[in-house]
C-alpha cells in the first residue's frame, strides 16, 4: 500500500512546487468521508447487482498496487507529476 504521495507542479519560468502527502494521516482525517463513500458504494453495488465483496476486493487490490506508480501530465509549459511510494 502506498505510504507517501508526491505532487510536483512545474510552472513556466518559475521553480517547481513539491508537496509530500502522507497517506495514513490523510486517510484518518477523512475517515468519515471514506465511510460514507463505502456506504454509497454498497448501495451502488446493490442497485447494479454487483457482488459487494468482489467490488471491495477489486478496489483494495487497485489501491494496493498503486505503490511505485507515476502519473505525468503536461500541457503547454505547465506540468503535474503524481508519484505513489
Amino acid at each position: 500500500m502506498p505510504q507517501l504521495v508526491t505532487l510536483r507542479f512545474k510552472r513556466p519560468q518559475r521553480r517547481a512546487i513539491r508537496i509530500w502527502v502522507p497517506v495514513l494521516p490523510v486517510l484518518l482525517v477523512f475517515s468519515p468521508l471514506v465511510v460514507l463513500a463505502a456506504l454509497g458504494a454498497v448501495v451502488a453495488c446493490l442497485i447494479f447487482r454487483v457482488s459487494v465483496a468482489r467490488a471491495f476486493g477489486t478496489g483494495w487490490r487497485i489501491v494496493w498496487a498503486l505503490s511505485g506508480t507515476r502519473f505525468d501530465m503536461e500541457y503547454d509549459r505547465m506540468g503535474v507529476l503524481v508519484a505513489f511510494r
